[in-house]
């Protein structure tokens, strides 16, 4: 399946979405990323205060913002070479459910947000009668956690990729995925 179009979405589109954005876009696959939160919430430097920031607004901004609010603790906390990574691959955190555009798979990065996609799709009527797998696979939101995710994600893709028919191969596909890396997947079909 050539022509596979692929989203990876986590909650703020910062850490477990783009690493796995920018390894399957090294990999040459048609791949965006997203969020599905109500912000874009980074860690700050008390556990009950939280950066928050609106989706749309620049990571070169946040970046910015994060230097001038306590450079030393953003970089020793790796939160200012996440967002360097980020502005490189695109200009900003976007949210799925602002997205006109119609992915083969969409691959969640946590229960919640595969929820959350799951219960976008079914708040709206199916136009096109055009199937999208919908997986997930939990992915602690940590940087090692996220470059290993990347790796799962990869593999899972590559094999989605090399499918004459996905619709009839993904159950299979899945489950000796599952079998063989030792994670649970969810998955589900919807519709745009």
């Amino acid at each position: 399946m050539d022509d596979l179009y692929i989203a990876v979405v986590c909650s703020s589109n910062m850490n477990r979405s783009m690493e796995a954005h920018a390894f399957l876009a090294k990999k040459g696959f048609k791949v965006k990323s997203f969020g599905t939160g109500d912000k874009v919430k980074l860690p700050g430097t008390a556990a009950d205060r939280p950066n928050c920031y609106e989706f749309g607004i620049s990571y070169e901004f946040i970046y910015n913002d994060l230097v001038e609010k306590d450079k030393q603790y953003y970089t020793q906390n790796g939160l200012l070479h996440m967002l360097d990574r980020n502005r490189r691959i695109k200009p900003c955190p976007e949210k799925l459910q602002l997205s006109s555009e119609r992915f083969n798979v969409i691959i969640t990065c946590d229960e919640r947000v595969y929820d959350q996609v799951i219960e976008w799709f079914g708040s709206k009527r199916s136009i096109y009668n055009q199937a999208v797998h919908v997986v997930n696979i939990d992915i602690q939101d940590n940087h090692e956690e996220a470059t290993i995710g990347a790796f799962l994600i990869s593999d899972i893709v590559t094999k989605m990729a090399k499918s004459e028919d996905l619709d009839d191969d993904i159950d299979e596909l899945l489950h000796s995925f599952e079998a063989k890396c030792n994670r649970q997947l969810l998955n589900c079909v919807m519709f745009y």
